[in-house]
């Protein structure tokens, strides 16, 4: 990249780290170029994407899109570095990643800011066993609608018995 594209460098990817949900920083030494192009693939399939640039650019956009502090330390911007930016589901990516590296041992997790949270290695971890939005949205519906379900079985089993009770007395006389 010559010098005089860096300030654009910067100033673009410092915009697209503001209107992101999920970035996330895995060290990403040992990875060949066919198993990055995976990577990249699978990752295109959850609305995110993953780019390799100097942590020292990098760090100057996260300063200028107001990253937190711990995710722009020397300890963590050291190394190879890719950057994994996601603007849809937060939590997607960090599942292909974690699958991924299930399947090759690499990348591994450095940290991660998530809805606007720091998240250390472990909590990337963590969150990379939940489930989708999608099911946990379904398992919350499913816990409001159980007792309502509960409900209607209720009445209408008393019902049932009162017009059990109402044609045995209407059959008598």
């Amino acid at each position: 990249m010559l010098k005089a594209q860096k300030p654009l460098f910067v100033k673009n990817l410092s915009e697209e780290l503001k209107t992101s949900v999920t970035v996330i920083l895995v060290d990403y030494r040992g990875l060949g170029v066919k198993a990055q192009q995976e990577l990249k693939k699978r990752l295109k399939t959850v609305n995110a994407r993953m780019f390799v640039a100097k942590n020292r650019l990098f760090r100057l956009a996260g300063v200028e899109a107001k990253l937190p502090e711990e995710t722009l330390t020397d300890t963590v911007l050291s190394g190879q570095t890719a950057f994994i930016i996601s603007e849809a589901d937060p939590i997607a990516p960090i599942q292909v990643i974690a699958n991924f590296a299930k399947e090759f041992e690499i990348p591994q997790f450095k940290v991660g800011i998530v809805e606007g949270k720091f998240q250390d290695k472990a909590g990337l971890t963590t969150l990379s066993t939940l489930p989708s939005k999608e099911i946990l949205f379904s398992q919350v519906v499913g816990g409001v609608a159980a007792p309502m379900y509960g409900i209607v079985a209720v009445t209408q089993a008393n019902i049932q018995k009162l017009l059990y009770i109402l044609k045995s007395k209407g059959g008598e006389n």
